[in-house]
């Protein structure tokens, strides 16, 4: 089995637009996934709608994984997202995931904080965003 990890997701879901968003999320994210991020829950659907708000405000960017660990169908990671906007600002923020793997090797569940390093006030909430 191979797994994913968040760098492939990334990079697919936000910055590869030869993808549509349902493609990448096919690719890395079982049908019942569900995320948690800074406490708020939501299911595919919501995620999915998510990355596509996100993707009419990201030009583009890249991911930094700092530290990941794979145990059975458990996953951990510390990493860092950098993005530049449609506006031309640009937005820093370091990412704690838990996560877990369906049988197949996507993700099945993700919890995550968000830590903002560089960018507006309003960037705050990127991480869940619709």
């Amino acid at each position: 089995m191979t797994r994913t990890g968040i760098a492939a997701a990334l990079n697919d879901l936000l910055f590869d637009r030869s993808l549509t968003v349902d493609e990448a999320a096919d690719r890395h994210f079982t049908p019942d996934y569900r995320q948690r991020t800074d406490g708020e829950w939501a299911d595919r659907a919501g995620f999915v709608e998510h990355i596509a708000h996100l993707r009419t405000i990201v030009a583009g960017g890249s991911v930094e994984v700092h530290e990941e660990l794979y145990d059975g169908d458990k996953y951990a990671d510390r990493h860092t997202a950098s993005v530049t906007k449609t506006d031309g600002s640009t937005v820093r923020m370091e990412v704690y995931v838990f996560g877990e793997f369906g049988p197949d090797g996507r993700f099945s569940r993700i919890e995550e904080t968000t830590l903002l390093l560089q960018g507006a006030d309003a960037d705050r909430g990127m991480g869940s965003a619709r």
